[in-house]
């Protein structure tokens, strides 16, 4: 039986699971997108950054509890050179982890548990440069944020973005004091705009429809906000905006 033809821009997908099974199984998932295409494997942290080194995919999409180098370790060296965008896939919602896979560079975090149709549609998401959260870690993000931990904005999974904050509108994790943050200065008007619409979740699209610009622009300003903030994610830099108070 041949494999049937897929379109030049396929998303190129790095799997990166301990377990045979469950790569094996996600490798089926994605293969039977017209789109998207498994060009890799990895069983550990490790190998995950020297496979994501040699092939270069569009999205690796990652585990994070792994023999060796863990999967949080592996997203920093992944999203730090620059190498793939990272979708974090795991069986523990835990707030350490999502806060710790966002701070590495993670364009998004998804449960093992979630529906194969919004595993395959945040592939395509992150491959596209939007982030995207699991509804249920979504749900524990605002509930850190009312509970005074840190926390991030994001766009959930199916395209809703939540914004999250504390009551006063202060994060919970920035002290009324605390100075403004000098990368700030660099930014543009139109790019704190952007900014803050990223601290409240919006995706390009979002972007675009409240700017009144295109999403093409939209993606410009984002890609032009994350380098003069120096970070490699729209949740990081999420982040930024919630630490400085802009959404």
């Amino acid at each position: 039986m041949s494999t049937p033809s897929r379109p030049d821009a396929s998303v190129r997908v790095l799997l990166a699971d301990d377990h045979a099974a469950i790569r094996a199984g996600l490798r089926l998932l994605l293969d039977a997108a017209p789109d998207v295409e498994v060009v890799g494997e990895a069983a550990d942290g490790t190998a995950a950054v020297t496979n994501a080194r040699a092939l270069r995919p569009d999205v690796v999409l990652m585990d994070l509890r792994m023999p060796g180098v863990d999967g949080i370790s592996a997203t920093r060296t992944i999203t730090g050179e620059g190498l793939a965008a990272v979708l974090v896939l795991t069986t523990f919602d835990l707030d350490e982890y999502v806060d710790g896979a966002l701070r590495a560079g993670a364009a998004g975090f998804l449960l093992k548990s979630a529906e194969p149709a919004a595993l395959v549609d945040a592939v395509r998401r992150v491959a596209d440069g939007d982030g995207v959260l699991a509804p249920e870690v979504t749900r524990r993000v605002l509930a850190a944020y009312a509970g005074g931990g840190t926390a991030v904005g994001s766009t959930a999974v199916g395209g809703t973005a939540v914004a999250a904050g504390r009551d006063d509108g202060v994060p919970a994790d920035v002290p009324a004091d605390a100075g403004a943050d000098p990368r700030l200065e660099d930014l543009t008007p139109r790019e704190l705009d952007v900014l803050a619409a990223l601290g409240r979740g919006l995706s390009n699209q979002g972007i675009a429809a409240e700017l009144v610009i295109s999403e093409a622009t939209a993606k410009t300003h984002v890609s032009r906000v994350l380098a003069k903030l120096g970070v490699v994610s729209r949740m990081q830099a999420a982040i930024v905006a919630r630490d400085a108070g802009l959404s």
